[in-house]
């Protein structure tokens, strides 16, 4: 599961690449100074691990990650392969969620590839861009389902074909595939589209320094442009994540947020949101060896969190004994959150819950 950090050229996409990762873009003052993609293994910050170490005292602590990809940059015409355009959807295809940068700031010194700023502009040409290659990918497929939809016989084909078409008239009127109204069930028949415009989307807005708390009028302008798509916006100032990212320790950077009004990272932010954004979750493993953070998606059941761990683990299921994170903060062991009933055991059905701490009981 990974995120694509995407937008035009020369809008902070690698500056802000490089704050998130030790992978080190190439982040210079021209168009396409990233032409492959830079893949960086992001580590999630969660402060319940810290809590945890604090009670258990394990020999290692190890958080969960997240995939980033920092993607070249795109240009009109894309679509039909123009600058790296057919580069540039090769691999957002591959990414589960889009991380949109906006260049929300005046700086005379920073070219813009269309030579003045207007954050709403940019986005609508990635958008249509996206658009217009999800289009041509829907009329290909509706092509071979069309005869056999007409027909009427083939109940697959008929629905297929009329999912599509849904699709299809929302993108030939400028709307995301991601808000054509279709359900997740029907979303299925066009799974294998891999539609651009269906990915989540999380708008970041690159501002300047007197921005970052409040915002400018850029900023105003795309949460107004963004307001009907159900997506999030982060106010991030990618200058002020390198100066922050540059220093030594822990203590120096919240005394250079402290200083800005902040109390956290835009890069914290962004880490946590892209997390959300792929739909996952965390559950945790905590003993004298190690307190662990694993990363599963939403939704997933015990054995499935156990797979995670080992496929030994979910295919011996037995059963599961989870504590809630804040019984065993209160409570601060295991012997005493179970002394106290709150050690629940549960099976094969149970839905694993975000923070959950878990033990798995196994046979193979």
């Amino acid at each position: 599961m990974k995120c694509g950090i995407v937008g035009l050229p020369n809008v902070g996409k690698s500056t802000l690449f490089n704050c998130l990762s030790n992978a080190k873009a190439q982040a210079a003052n021209f168009p396409f100074c990233t032409i492959e993609p830079n893949l960086g293994v992001i580590t999630v910050p969660d402060e319940r691990l810290q809590a945890l170490e604090a009670i258990v005292n394990p020999q290692k602590v190890v958080p969960t990650t997240v995939e980033i990809v920092d993607i070249a940059g795109l240009v009109k015409g894309a679509s039909k392969g123009e600058g790296l355009g057919n580069q540039f959807l090769a691999n957002i295809r591959e990414c589960d969620a889009i991380l949109h940068v906006l260049r929300c700031f005046d700086d005379d010194n920073i070219i813009h590839v269309d030579g003045s700023v207007n954050p709403v502009r940019d986005k609508e040409i990635i958008d249509t861009e996206l658009q217009l290659k999800d289009l041509e990918t829907i009329e290909k497929k509706m092509q071979r389902f069309e005869k056999a939809a007409k027909v009427g016989t083939d109940k697959e084909a008929k629905k297929t074909y009329e999912v599509l078409s849904r699709y299809k008239d929302a993108l030939e009127v400028g709307k995301s595939a991601r808000a054509a109204g279709v359900s997740i069930e029907d979303a299925a028949y066009a799974a294998d589209c891999y539609l651009l415009t269906n990915k989540p989307v999380l708008y970041v807005c690159n501002v300047d320094e007197k921005s970052v708390v409040n915002g400018n009028r850029y900023v105003d302008a795309v949460k107004a442009a963004v307001a009907n798509e159900g997506a999030e916006i982060l106010i991030i100032a990618a200058a002020i994540e390198a100066d922050i990212a540059s220093l030594e320790s822990f203590d120096e950077r919240q005394m250079f947020l402290a200083d800005l009004g902040l109390t956290e990272s835009g890069v914290s932010k962004l880490i946590k949101l892209s997390y959300k954004l792929l739909n996952l979750q965390t559950y945790f493993t905590a003993g004298v060896k190690e307190v662990r953070a694993w990363t599963i998606e939403k939704g997933m059941t015990a054995p499935q969190a156990a797979g995670v761990i080992h496929t030994d683990f979910e295919k011996g299921f037995i059963r599961a004994e989870v504590i809630k994170y804040d019984d065993f903060i209160k409570l601060k062991s295991e012997a005493a959150c179970k002394e106290a009933g709150k050690m629940g055991v549960e099976g094969k059905e149970y839905v694993v819950a975000d923070g959950d701490i878990m033990h798995f009981r196994f046979n193979v």
